[in-house]
């Protein structure tokens, strides 16, 4: 008895030894792996990389921008279902432990034993916390050194932290495969639904996708997805968080994914994305561009997009189709499959147009086989779908190259043969018929605006941003041409002149200087009209009137003229310029006109209402009007808000509308008289440069302002008959039409102190009974001339106006 009793005690010191230095063992190794152990306090200002989003002025979604695509969501907002499923795939026992999973850590075991020596991956018994600890402070490295710094730093971080706020971090962080971090952007990116709009299936399914995301890719591995994911059902099931019943539909259903694209979400607003892209980058950073969060609300109104993208268009194809056809747009071998080889050819999506083969072509008409579409997976479709091309289709091919140049087509095979790739549209009304269309050389830009606050409501800055990137609104420098004119009018208007003052349109010659030729301008039509109002020099574009204006005027008066609306920044002072000779964007003329439309109050152009940081601030806003009386919370009788506008008037409101009249003339007798169609009030001019190489429409009314250009990206002629007011003003007249078609005719305000004479719109005189007339707007002091005479007639002059005197004694032989 005394021998067990003393075998007993030896074996309780032994185990007593044992259990001190196994406890001293673990407070070593403890204390070892906490002496370089992250700082998980870290997690407390934990900010994510977010994406940035952009929307339009309806709230629609316009783009999206990210390194990481990613929507913090808090877990207040995260719905049960979703917090069941990841639960019951990753950790059911996550509310229960604190930080480890004891069990977990022995199934871990078994499994690891059973596949001893199999060079299987050891299956992972990381609770939640364990897998937050490693995702935010941790690497991804396979060792028993980083399992044990991992369930130190659970345990510390579940001391730190509430479960709620432990889940909130990892449901926000998890990679889910797609570039899709967190479950907001996983479900937007899969599904493009919001998580509270989640089915059991697709919860299951995201929930099955943070142990491994390219192995259960929905199209590459769709068997092993659907498994994986019927398999987290199961667990929602066992755990109680939904019935049998409610499984077994959820495992019937099938696994539909709807890919969210990146980049522009509105269809014709890929130019208007990349340019809000390309200003928050600027003002912000790519940092916080692609990292921080920011909410971004513009000006863009998706209809007026749509519509400005079609009407610009529609232009330059009409354009491009009147100088004929110009051949394929590539060809192909036909040995084969001809769809394999149709689908190698990049196409462009953002126009409505698709891509075809011609299998074969007679007299009548052509056979012709489309692009195949990519499937999800990336794979070609192995369907074929083939169309037909009569004779109707092809009718405006004319030739401009070769033998048959100028030659009217009377086959199809005239124009197309086998192996010819090209570009298609249906034919409205008739099924499975198409029209030939070709991508146009021309290039073009719109922008539409609103005057009071310059807001850019649509902007198209080509044909196609798919063939080229290149902003044609905003980034292309292109002569204005004789659209710069009305600044040249509107200094000489501040300056003491009327519409009705008279100066001569006739030859003239200036000396520019030593070692330089004399310049003698010329108006388009190679035609001079003698003494003419300042109201016709405008309407009917005349450049020589133009260039004695200035000269009298003074070249520096119209630099400043210039660079007060924003056109040019520091314009040099030659008459030239005048006629428009300087480089400018259509965004900067669109904005000029802009200000004339909003009684000569400062404008600036701005596709940005709004942007606001990651928390709601407001980091930015366009509109900075000042509101008095928009914060009371109760009605009292008090006067309604006004607005407080601060900005810079840059011309008199007069003369404002004084030039805006003289526009409106343009319209209604002079080169813009395309817009008359519209029906309502309209002011406008038009601009063509030297050759024809750019053709220009900036047109106004009391609600919107649309500027167009035309021209290759390599500036050359366009041929002769090719002005803004044929190629441009049409393109203007067919937008405002359409958007302006349920709106009332406004007229345009007229400002206090405005006279409205009769006068003859020939001479500039005072209207007499029964004479054809107009009313003409002056200033107070102002009025038309009773009578002039030109200088140097065989007449007596008689009643000499007092600018035709200031002519004579200044020299400049034209103002009279």
């Amino acid at each position: 008895m005394r021998l067990l009793l003393r075998f007993m005690g030896f074996m309780f010191a032994l185990g007593t030894l044992v259990l001190l230095a196994g406890a001293g063992a673990a407070t070593f190794l403890i204390w070892k792996y906490s002496q370089d152990l992250p700082d998980y306090s870290q997690l407390q200002n934990y900010e994510p990389p977010v994406m940035t989003r952009v929307h339009a002025d309806d709230g629609s979604l316009v783009a999206e921008w990210a390194r990481q695509r990613r929507l913090y969501i808090p877990i207040q907002n995260v719905p049960r279902l979703v917090i069941e499923a990841f639960l019951s795939a990753e950790d059911k026992n996550f509310y229960e432990h604190g930080g480890i999973d004891p069990s977990g850590i022995f199934r871990a075991a078994l499994v690891y034993l059973q596949n001893y020596g199999s060079n299987r991956r050891p299956q992972g018994a990381s609770t939640i916390t364990q897998q937050v600890a490693k995702n935010f402070l941790l690497t991804n490295e396979v060792s028993i050194d980083r399992k044990v710094k991992e369930a130190l730093l659970a345990l510390r971080i579940e001391r730190a932290y509430s479960k709620d706020r432990i889940l909130e971090l990892y449901l926000n962080e998890i990679y889910l495969g797609m570039g899709a971090y967190g479950i907001a952007a996983a479900a937007l990116v899969y599904f493009d639904k919001s998580v509270e709009e989640l089915t059991i299936p697709e919860v299951a399914y995201l929930a099955a996708l943070p142990k491994a995301p390219s192995s259960y890719n929905p199209f590459r591995d769709r068997d092993r997805a659907i498994d994986r994911r019927n398999w987290v059902i199961d667990r929602m099931a066992e755990n109680g968080f939904i019935t049998l019943d409610q499984a077994d539909a959820a495992k019937k259903d099938p696994l539909t994914v709807t890919p969210r694209p990146t980049g522009a979400q509105i269809f014709a607003a890929e130019y208007y994305a990349e340019e809000v892209r390309r200003q928050i980058y600027e003002r912000y950073g790519e940092s916080k561009l692609y990292e921080g969060g920011l909410s971004v609300r513009t000006a863009l109104n998706p209809k007026l997009q749509v519509l400005a993208k079609k009407t610009l268009t529609d232009g330059l194809v009409r354009f491009d189709e009147q100088r004929g056809w110009r051949g394929p747009y590539k060809t192909i071998e036909m040995t084969g499959d001809w769809g394999t080889k149709l689908s190698e050819i990049k196409a462009f999506y953002d126009i409505p147009w698709k891509l075809a083969v011609v299998l074969s072509s007679d007299k009548d008409s052509a056979r012709i086989g489309f692009q195949p579409a990519r499937e999800k997976g990336g794979g070609i479709s192995s369907a074929r779908e083939v169309g037909l091309i009569t004779l109707d289709g092809v009718k405006w091919a004319r030739w401009v190259r070769g033998p048959d140049a100028g030659r009217q087509v009377t086959s199809v095979s005239q124009v197309l043969k086998p192996g010819d790739v090209i570009y298609v549209e249906p034919v409205a009304g008739k099924d499975g018929q198409y029209r030939l269309r070709q991508i146009p050389d021309v290039e073009g830009a719109m922008v539409v605006m609103e005057p009071l606050t310059g807001r850019v409501v649509a902007l198209s800055g080509g044909f196609s941003y798919d063939e080229s990137q290149f902003n044609r609104a905003t980034q292309a420098l292109r002569q204005p041409g004789s659209s710069f004119k009305p600044f040249v009018y509107a200094a000489a208007l501040d300056n003491g002149y009327t519409p009705s003052t008279v100066v001569l349109d006739a030859p003239i010659e200036i000396d520019q200087g030593p070692g330089m030729p004399v310049w003698a301008p010329e108006n388009y039509a190679k035609k001079f009209y003698g003494p003419q109002t300042l109201r016709f020099g405008l309407e009917q574009s005349r450049n020589v009137m133009t260039v004695r204006l200035a000269q009298d005027v003074g070249m520096p008066i119209v630099a400043e003229y210039a660079r007060k609306f924003g056109i040019y920044d520091d314009m040099l002072p030659v008459l030239s310029m005048s006629l428009g000779a300087g480089e400018t964007t259509l965004m900067r003329m669109v904005g000029a006109y802009a200000m004339i439309a909003n009684g000569g109050r400062k404008v600036t152009p701005s596709l940005i209402d709004r942007i606001q940081d990651r928390y709601g601030r407001t980091i930015y806003r366009h509109d900075e009007r000042e509101c008095r009386g928009c914060d009371a919370t109760t009605w009292q009788n008090q006067p309604e808000p006004t607005l407080i506008d601060r900005r810079p008037v840059v011309l008199d409101p007069m003369t404002s509308y004084q030039i805006t009249e003289m526009m409106e003339g343009v319209v209604q007798r002079g080169t813009g008289t395309a817009l008359k169609e519209v029906g309502k009030p309209v002011a406008g001019k038009t601009g063509t440069t030297n050759d024809e190489k750019d053709a220009w429409f900036v047109g106004f009314t009391p609600e919107v302002v649309v500027g167009v250009y035309l021209g290759y990206d390599k500036p050359k002629a366009m041929g002769k008959g090719s002005t803004g007011g044929l190629l441009s003003a049409p393109i203007v007249r067919d937008f405002m039409k359409t958007a302006l078609a349920d709106r009332p005719a406004i007229p345009f305000r007229v400002p206090p102190g405005i006279k409205l004479v009769r006068i003859n719109p020939k001479s500039g005189l005072r209207a007499g009974t029964g004479e054809n007339a107009i009313l003409e707007a002056f200033k107070p002091g102002t009025a038309p001339p009773d009578s002039y005479s030109v200088i140097g007639s065989s007449d007596a002059a008689i009643g000499v106006t007092p600018e035709a005197d200031r002519a004579v004694r200044t020299g400049t032989g034209g103002l009279y």
